[in-house]
């Protein structure tokens, strides 16, 4: 068994293009297109968005790549302008090499390390490794393994949105209603998003109580 933290993996992209392609598209609405300049693109959109005009949001659309729990991306799949590619327990047999013949967990975001809780959280887990890897032995299905496997296992996601899409996910996701998992990977996505795209993100609302120390990794997708 092995736990392991919550990483995002954001896709390069060139926000300034971004945004001035997204400035293009709207100035065909008023057929202004003579009045772009170098820097025009952040009143407009500012305005735009202000007024509530966010389907030229979906001009373009940013990629990640997340390492979460399964009970992170069930949730996330409720949205649906959105795309996902989700690694599949059906298929996946973690009782093989390719998987280092083990489970791996998502450390829990919302147990102390150490308490009675953690331990017995901890506990669980390892019966339930337990339990896999020797059904495993005895040739169980993936299919049948993956009824074994709790909300905590670890699984890879690729998730693509819209610009305006990201918007709407990240004001829901990133509150203190939302579970603590879910923050822990979205809330340092949306601060990348506010530095890079003030005119789109810059009021989007978060949980600012939410400790630093826990955020996800936001790394580079290859």
């Amino acid at each position: 068994m092995k736990l392991v933290d919550p990483v995002v993996y954001v896709e390069n992209y060139d926000a300034k293009k971004m945004l001035k392609r997204i400035e293009r598209a709207c100035r065909t609405c008023y057929r202004s297109e003579d009045k772009v300049t170098e820097n025009s693109y952040k009143k407009l959109l500012t305005n735009c968005i202000s007024r509530g005009h966010e389907s030229i949001l979906e001009h373009e659309k940013i990629s990640i790549r997340m390492i979460c729990d399964v009970g992170v991306y069930k949730d996330l799949t409720r949205h649906r302008i959105a795309s996902f590619s989700i690694e599949s327990t059906r298929y996946c047999n973690y009782g093989k090499d390719k998987f280092d013949n083990e489970i791996k967990f998502m450390k829990p975001v919302n147990m102390d390390e150490g308490t009675e809780i953690y331990n017995l959280f901890i506990e669980g887990l390892e019966g339930i490794e337990k339990t896999y890897l020797k059904m495993a032995e005895l040739e169980a299905k993936p299919d049948q393994l993956r009824m074994l496997l709790p909300h905590a296992t670890a699984a890879e996601v690729n998730m693509t949105c819209n610009l305006r899409e990201w918007k709407h996910v990240l004001g829901l996701r990133c509150s203190k209603h939302v579970h603590p998992a879910i923050r822990q990977l979205l809330i340092p996505l949306l601060l990348k998003f506010k530095e890079d795209m003030p005119e789109i993100y810059g009021t989007v609302e978060y949980d600012e109580d939410f400790p630093k120390e826990k955020y996800a990794k936001i790394l580079p997708l290859d």
